[in-house]
């Protein structure tokens, strides 16, 4: 059981508090089975918010650039660089096109590829799509094709199917 808190004990803590001292700290040094705890706790109940200094002092962010190579390095990783092509506003729907052999393999794979699976994941022709992915996982098409909107079915007809369940 602590001593509680003397007027001796309450001055030292403001003292420190205000000298920038961390509530372990001041813990220490007060001891009698003071804790960190009590020490946050009486320092809320006293109203001590600013201090002096911070207990610790800031760490600097800086990060040092990374090396950028040079005209004689090659880059990390081959880089597939497309066409541009100019898109339609509206997306006509087309009719499916067979899947050709796709670039991507399992190794080649990066985070910005469309990771559309084309042919059979036991054969050795298996690849994926490999083209830049728009959004989300897969390109442009692919996209079409994964995430078909939703089909609106008729209001009134869906409510009185859900009513009849309950009556």
């Amino acid at each position: 059981m602590t001593a509680g808190w003397t007027e001796d004990r309450v001055g030292a803590l403001k003292k420190l508090w205000l000298e920038g001292q961390s509530a372990s700290q001041i813990a220490k040094q007060l001891g009698g089975g003071v804790t960190r705890n009590a020490v946050i706790g009486k320092v809320h109940r006293l109203g001590l918010s600013g201090r002096a200094t911070p207990s610790q002092p800031a760490r600097a962010t800086f990060r040092p650039a990374r090396p950028r190579p040079t005209p004689t390095q090659a880059p990390s990783a081959p880089r597939r660089i497309e066409a541009a092509q100019p898109r339609a506003l509206t997306a006509p729907v087309a009719a499916p096109v067979p899947e050709l052999p796709g670039t991507a393999t399992v190794m080649t794979l990066g985070a910005h590829m469309c990771k559309w699976p084309i042919g059979d994941p036991s054969s050795t022709e298996f690849s994926f799509c490999g083209r830049r992915a728009s959004e989300g996982v897969y390109c442009v098409e692919h996209a079409r094709v994964a995430y078909q909107p939703a089909v609106k079915k008729n209001g009134a007809t869906e409510l009185a199917r859900q009513l009849r369940r309950y009556i």
